[in-house]
């Protein structure tokens, strides 16, 4: 028999939503399109959401929570989805969101991916960033390169996440899926691991800190495809946070080790469609080529834009180009690009246009 969280889940996936907010003391909302709307007028008494919380929580994320007062796992229903989870305490009581996570990875044909993702997908090593804000469909974009990569290679695909999302069926490809907290400690603990489990992919769900960074661009020296996310705007932007993580004495070195290891950088966010059917992925795509790894050498990351502009022919783009095109194609409005813009003086004379 399924409980009222189930109930309410089938909604937001009946709905095309993408995230169920349940907050004691509030009316029960979902996102829709990136819109917050409320499901039903009636708010969520603090003893009845503490208990429909707690039905889903298993014993390890109730001590976390007693612990920490918030947690994290992974919630599924047999046959509707799979849902990443935040449990946490707040001023009215407890309060939760669920993330709607797709039964099985949509193909990058199917996410009308551009030709360069799908190249770089074809990696046989080195370094892949998926980066956005929260929300921006990262994970979605690197289950996809992975679904892509379990189709065409013999090999070993091991995934460390925060929780487990999507979760990978075998076809060509031996597939380790491992949780942390539940099979591993941290991100780097799990990282140590992978270098001894003889990996051809590893899929880093989040690269938080020094040590997951620094072991990641280790493993992609050492011949491993390595490919994880960041919650940067820009693929610029990317390369200076992974430079700027480390010690100042290191970062020469690194700028070298990223400049042979990096094989692109993909930044991304959802923008509402123009006929108002759901959102669509605006691209920024860096590509490491001759070029863009001198200037990665040098750290002249500030000409990493101009060095996008001009390598269209390889499958770069900025996501300002990006955005144009997908205003000139009626795909999304002049307000849309004018607000997902990186500089909005190129959209002024648009940014009324709906």
């Amino acid at each position: 028999m399924s409980n009222q969280i189930d109930q309410y889940l089938r909604q937001l996936i009946a709905n095309d939503g993408s995230d169920l907010h349940l907050i004691a003391g509030q009316p029960p909302r979902t996102r829709v399109y990136g819109e917050i709307r409320p499901i039903e007028n009636d708010i969520l008494e603090p003893d009845f959401a503490r208990d429909m919380f707690l039905e889903i929580m298993d014993d390890k994320a109730r001590h976390e929570f007693d612990k920490r007062d918030a947690t994290d796992f992974a919630y599924n229903i047999e046959g509707l989805a799979r849902f990443r989870v935040n449990v946490m305490r707040h001023l009215g009581g407890m309060g939760a969101v669920l993330r709607a996570i797709p039964a099985t990875a949509r193909s990058l044909n199917e996410l009308n991916m551009p030709p360069a993702v799908m190249r770089l997908s074809k990696e046989p090593q080195g370094l892949i960033l998926v980066t956005g804000k929260t929300g921006s469909g990262k994970s979605t974009t690197l289950a996809a390169m992975i679904d892509a990569i379990n189709d065409n290679l013999h090999g070993h695909i091991l995934t460390i996440e925060d929780p487990i999302e999507f979760v990978h069926a075998r076809k060509n490809c031996l597939i380790s899926q491992r949780e942390v907290g539940q099979h591993t400690g941290s991100f780097g603990d799990a990282l140590h691991s992978a270098l001894r489990e003889d990996p051809d992919v590893i899929l880093v769900g989040e690269m938080r800190d020094l040590e997951t960074i620094s072991i990641a661009v280790t493993a992609a020296e050492m011949g491993i495809l390595v490919m994880g996310t960041l919650h940067t705007n820009g693929a610029a932007q990317t390369v200076d946070r992974i430079v700027n993580v480390f010690p100042a004495d290191k970062q020469s070195h690194v700028r070298t080790m990223l400049s042979t290891s990096l094989r692109g950088v993909i930044s991304q966010q959802l923008v509402p469609r123009k006929d108002g059917k759901g959102l669509v992925a605006a691209l920024e795509i860096l590509i490491n080529n001759s070029a863009t790894a001198n200037l990665i050498r040098q750290g002249k990351l500030d000409q990493l834009e101009t060095a996008m502009q001009s390598g269209r022919r390889t499958g770069m783009c900025t996501m300002d180009s990006t955005l144009k095109g997908l205003m000139d194609k009626a795909t999304i409005s002049g307000q849309s690009a004018y607000e997902a813009a990186n500089d909005k003086s190129k959209f002024e004379l648009v940014k009324d246009q709906t």
